[in-house]
């Protein structure tokens, strides 16, 4: 399935849909604002597909210390090539791989939400702008649960409430269900946002770090519908040593 991502990479983004009104735009122009006066972020994004392949792929590896708990695991996911790499299997890749994989995302904002709609594997996220707080005490889910305000310019969010079965990236960097996630995302200009991702999980890793990833607007592209259990031939070929 992954040559099938590589050759869909191949492909245009743009001719998935013919005669897009507001396809051409200055991508180095201004960035646009809301009537409220932050940024807008409403758009199809896609980052590079290297964060989904390591997370970590810019930084040194002496910024990724893993504790004797996450270097066994990260160890047994090399060891037998990834095998049970939730992704094989069509499960949601959880925050942040999700933001990674090679397919586009789609952000609506409104007042109190930011909706965001991944193409891949038809997967859905809300984060909420309206000053609610965390539960406390939440049930474990694959895409944890997001919460955000702005500092500035930049949009603040924090999400947590994972369990333990997605991984970080296709390397098989671990989390556990202690993983907290702060997302600072900036929209530099028209055609680019920035977000630096701080990855804390004190089970996993003896201190936090942070990646930071450009995402690339397509004004001429919109999602298409994925299923991925359909013709899904990984399984059979992880068979791991």
């Amino acid at each position: 399935m992954r040559a099938y991502f590589l050759l869909l990479l191949s492909l245009p983004l743009a001719a998935q849909w013919a005669n897009v009104p507001g396809a051409k735009v200055d991508l180095k122009a201004k960035a646009p604002r809301r009537p409220d006066g932050h940024p807008a972020l409403s758009g199809v994004w896609q980052t590079d597909i290297k964060f989904n392949a390591n997370l970590a792929a810019d930084l040194p590896a002496s910024a990724v210390r893993m504790t004797p708990w996450g270097q066994a695991l990260y160890d047994q996911r090399q060891a037998n090539v990834s095998k049970d790499d939730p992704e094989g299997f069509c499960l949601p890749p959880g925050v942040p791989r999700v933001n990674g994989v090679p397919f586009p995302e789609k952000i609506f904002q409104i007042e109190d939400t930011i909706i965001i709609l991944y193409e891949t594997r038809t997967t859905f996220r809300q984060i909420f702008l309206d000053g609610r707080k965390p539960v406390a005490d939440p049930n474990p889910s694959w895409m944890g649960y997001s919460t955000g305000k702005w500092d500035g310019d930049v949009l603040v969010v924090e999400t947590s409430g994972f369990n333990e079965k997605t991984w970080l990236d296709d390397d098989g960097h671990p989390h556990s269900d202690q993983l907290h996630v702060t997302e600072r995302i900036r929209r530099v200009d028209m055609g680019h946002l920035s977000v630096d991702i701080t990855i804390n999980d004190p089970k996993a890793y003896v201190q936090p770090w942070t990646a930071t990833q450009i995402f690339r607007l397509h004004p001429g592209d919109d999602l298409l519908e994925y299923v991925c259990l359909e013709n899904n031939l990984d399984p059979g070929h992880m068979v791991g040593k």
